[in-house]
């Protein structure tokens, strides 16, 4: 099958088109502004994998207006073409930015959860969601898949992408900068275990319409993470960072487990021995 990726980002777009292979098309945004040239691409397809969780506008912020309207104007060829086609299943891939901040107490991202844009860059995500739901059918069914902590190295090489990578970097200066009292709990998931989710959705698609939040199903607390890098590198902890952009909270893994027989494969130890290693610790 070929599969085609739109607005693809640095990061989780060309770990989808490596293990794609022969089989991976993907659309320049010059092609998203022809709708001719947009519709040729996707002939061969029978999916279109569209990455909407990037901001790329320029030196705008999650929080800009500009953010926002980029992410429509790069999300509206792609709904107008799957309209277009036959027969295309739709994969969105975006963030957990979608959910309000998760509290102790509270349901985790699960089927429970109320969406909630967390910033105005999320609005945009959101707002190609919605419209994607409505206009799923059998014929063209649609999955939204939202991603926890997303960590990794990019296939063209480091710097590592997330948290984790973060830290990795500053810690040899003999601190890192941990975002508010270090009580929020993070889900981190490696990219490559994302990256084999999206492909069994793509493999698997729904009768109609779904959508599935995917982490690990573990949190650790940022002052028990820091206190790992503290053991490994003797860095300390800077407390009171802005939390505002973060994504706290443990997705409900039972149900892509149920959904794709998903379980993790990178663990968060090995997924802090890479960040290290990225940054030539």
């Amino acid at each position: 099958m070929s599969v085609a990726i739109t607005a693809a980002d640095g990061f989780v777009g060309p770990w989808i088109s490596e293990m794609l292979g022969d089989d991976a098309i993907l659309v320049p945004d010059e092609a998203l502004k022809e709708p001719l040239t947009l519709d040729a691409m996707l002939t061969p397809c029978t999916t279109v994998i569209h990455i909407n969780s990037t901001a790329s506008a320029g030196n705008a912020g999650r929080d800009d207006r500009e953010a926002m309207l980029v992410m429509r104007e790069r999300s509206r060829p792609v709904l107008d073409a799957v309209q277009r086609h036959g027969g295309l299943h739709l994969i969105l891939v975006g963030t957990l930015r979608v959910h309000p901040q998760w509290e102790e107490g509270e349901p985790y991202y699960g089927s429970d959860s109320t969406v909630a844009p967390r910033d105005v860059a999320a609005e945009g995500q959101l707002w190609m969601e919605e419209r994607a739901l409505e206009q799923a059918t059998p014929e063209r069914p649609v999955s939204v898949i939202r991603a926890s902590n997303v960590q990794g190295v990019p296939i063209s090489g480091p710097p590592g992408n997330g948290l984790l990578h973060k830290w990795a970097s500053e810690a040899p200066i003999g601190w890192v900068n941990v975002p508010g009292d270090g009580s929020g709990l993070k889900d981190f998931i490696h990219v490559q275990d994302l990256v084999e989710c999206i492909m069994g959705v793509a493999s698997d698609p729904p009768p109609t319409r779904e959508s599935i939040a995917i982490g690990s199903g573990k949190g650790i607390q940022l002052r028990d993470l820091a206190g790992i890098y503290n053991q490994m590198t003797g860095c300390e902890a800077e407390y009171g960072q802005n939390q505002e952009h973060e994504v706290f909270g443990i997705v409900d893994a039972s149900e892509v487990e149920m959904r794709l027989g998903f379980r993790p494969s990178i663990s968060l130890e090995e997924m802090i021995k890479e960040s290290f290693e990225a940054s030539g610790y």
